[in-house]
């Protein structure tokens, strides 16, 4: 009997899945445990396996679709068998002619069963393609089957392009060469071979890109924190010469040369959380739950877009144990193999943005905890000393808070002691009789 293979649910918060590319076609003969897709969450890529045995009698949707959780996705029986599908959710909204073949019943919405075709283009390669200006027809394909990835559009990026050289590079299916004779090496119209002139450019041209995986989660998720919670920010700055001369200390000791500045605000904002429990907590409306334990979460920037991948215990961890497993959980996140579990259960975040010379900036409450503290860049700052004015480098804080938890003094307290911990932090960690 024919058995309908499901989009498998991941983790709690995954409602769709978006279908990068099937490994699998109609005719072909499949085990349990087989990889049938690689897929796409909001929050890192899957294999789907096969919970059947036999052969494929139809796939039910296409690559890039966005695919309900446990919504049928392919048909497994014996060959020739007759099968009925009733999807909830199908990839079309009109009835579809099916390819002829016998004992093959589809009832309405019809669901076509698609014929596999070698060559072709990833979804993400033909997003990429029309944000860079890159024609596909310029990739070498290196996916299955001859299929263009997005690594193969990746490998041809150069210098950005102009509107009107986009326009013409997608039209004619030029090449962009690395680097044009605009301004910062941008490329224009007349660096593709002909003159700006004769380029027809249409100046309502646009694209527009569908809202989905994490990007949609994240604008969901934005939202919902400014419309439940009371949110105050603080900014404020720290004497950063503590942190300037440890981190120099460190990066000259092979064992101890990948603790940065990050690593270092991170460990001061641990061990002050230690001193303001209410901070590390979150608020669920009737009560607010204080942790013991600090579960530290890392606003981190990848391919797909904002991710905060946790630090579980964070606070039992030594300085160079917390800078490795920050490095650990970033970079999965950013490959997107990091699992939901990864992803979920922070009571503070740190979201830290001075490497694009941010000073300061109003960080969003990561709900439902009840602060976040954004950290900026060092900037020299005139101090008044018994000296007179001297210029001492500085790092930026911003702290945001939900004011329905904790109140503005409060906040305001946490900040001069997280200020005062990160001026004194070569102190604490000769204290503690360690580099942490």
């Amino acid at each position: 009997m024919a058995e309908q293979v499901l989009m498998p649910k991941q983790g709690n918060t995954v409602e769709s899945i978006i279908i990068v590319e099937w490994n699998v076609n109609v005719g072909d003969k499949v085990a349990v445990g087989d990889i049938l897709l690689s897929a796409e969450t909001d929050k890192s890529t899957i294999d789907v396996e096969s919970t059947a045995e036999g052969v494929v009698l139809a796939r039910l949707w296409e690559e890039g679709d966005d695919v309900p959780v446990m919504e049928p996705i392919l048909v497994v029986g014996e060959e020739g068998e007759s099968f009925e599908v009733e999807a909830k959710s199908a990839p079309v909204e009109e009835p579809v002619a099916v390819r002829e073949e016998p004992n093959v019943v589809v009832s309405t919405p019809a669901v076509e069963v698609p014929v596999s075709t070698s060559g072709g283009s990833s979804p993400r390669a033909r997003m990429l393609s029309e944000e860079l200006g890159i024609p596909l027809s310029a990739a070498t394909p290196s996916g299955p089957k001859g299929r263009i990835v997005e690594k193969d559009i990746q490998a041809l990026a150069g210098a950005p392009l102009s509107p009107a050289a986009k326009a013409q590079a997608l039209s004619g299916g030029i090449a962009p060469p690395s680097a044009g004779s605009g301004m910062g090496g941008r490329v224009l119209a007349r660096d593709l071979g002909k003159p700006a002139s004769t380029v027809a450019v249409d100046l309502n041209a646009h694209t527009d890109l569908p809202v989905r995986g994490i990007r949609k989660v994240i604008a969901r998720r934005m939202v919902e924190s400014l419309q439940t919670t009371s949110q105050l920010s603080l900014h404020a700055w720290a004497d950063a010469r503590a942190l300037k001369t440890l981190r120099a200390a460190f990066k000259a000791d092979e064992a101890t040369s990948g603790i940065t500045i990050g690593d270092l605000v991170n460990f001061a904002v641990i061990k002050t959380l230690a001193e303001f429990p209410a901070f590390n907590a979150h608020y669920l409306g009737e009560t607010i739950r204080h942790f013991e334990h600090v579960h530290l979460g890392v606003a981190t920037d990848t391919d797909k877009g904002l991710m905060v991948p946790v630090i579980h215990g964070s606070d039992l961890m030594s300085l160079l144990e917390l800078s490795a497993q920050t490095k650990v959980m970033a970079n999965r996140a950013r490959e997107g193999v990091a699992q939901p579990d990864e992803l979920a259960g922070s009571t503070f975040t740190v979201s830290n943005v001075g490497a694009f010379g941010i000073e300061a900036f109003t960080p969003v409450l990561n709900i439902p905890e009840v602060a976040i503290l954004g950290v900026g860049t060092i900037v020299l700052k005139p101090i008044a000393t018994k000296s007179g004015v001297e210029f001492i480098e500085h790092i930026g804080l911003s702290l945001t808070m939900d004011h329905q938890a904790v109140d503005g003094a409060d906040a305001a307290r946490f900040m001069r002691a997280l200020i005062d911990q990160i001026a004194t932090l070569d102190h604490l960690l000769i204290r503690m009789g360690s580099n942490g």
